[in-house]
């Protein structure tokens, strides 16, 4: 392998390395420990994400949440950015793994949406924008949550595809895998009509 080759692969690692430490921060959990909410995985759905802690009734810390999980995922993009594509890619899907699989909390994580769209606004906006417009007019006509991020996700990697940016929607298309797979109870509860929407507790 020439200099070249071996510091972009190194750039690489260190950007995958670096994004999931980041992602892996799990705010949710912290924020609601320290407002003596006790451990947000013992209520609702069990999840470290901001849905859940809206569950607490909490709606400042919520959004809290939703800020911190979404800077965590744009703040690996954008550093890594200054290193080339590849470089921003792997800080990205670190980021999205980490918050996913935290090794501080047993590799048991969030679900990546507010992380996803912190990666997005980091890569562009006009990843973030068909990302948002899936998840704010599915949630406003269902309120389901879940279901908005299941169609936030392939209507952003729909457009990565139709805009001909195939390599990063390879990539979107590996991250919606992984919100499907983090979303298979979502998804089955959404089949049985049991599913809680947004808001409401429990």
């Amino acid at each position: 392998m020439d200099t070249i080759g071996e510091f972009s692969l190194l750039t690489a690692l260190a950007a995958l390395v670096g994004g999931y430490l980041c992602g892996s921060i799990p705010f949710g959990l912290i924020l609601t420990r320290l407002a003596g909410l006790g451990d947000i995985r013992s209520i609702g759905s069990g999840n470290i994400g901001a849905t859940n802690v809206l569950r607490t009734g909490n709606k400042g810390l919520a959004a809290l949440t939703l800020l911190l999980d979404a800077l965590k995922g744009l703040a690996p993009v954008l550093i890594a950015k200054a290193f080339g594509t590849e470089a921003a890619m792997a800080a990205g899907f670190g980021a999205f793994v980490g918050h996913l699989y935290p090794v501080w909390l047993g590799f048991r994580g969030g679900k990546g949406v507010a992380t996803f769209a912190g990666i997005s606004l980091g890569y562009s906006w006009m990843v973030l924008l068909p990302f948002a417009a899936g998840w704010l007019l599915t949630a406003f006509i269902t309120r389901y949550s879940s279901l908005a991020a299941l169609v936030g996700v392939c209507v952003a990697t729909l457009t990565l595809f139709i805009l001909g940016e195939n390599m990063l929607g390879w990539l979107y298309v590996g991250l919606t895998a992984l919100v499907f797979f983090k979303h298979r109870a979502n998804i089955a509860r959404l089949r049985e009509g049991t599913e809680s929407r947004i808001g409401q507790k429990g």
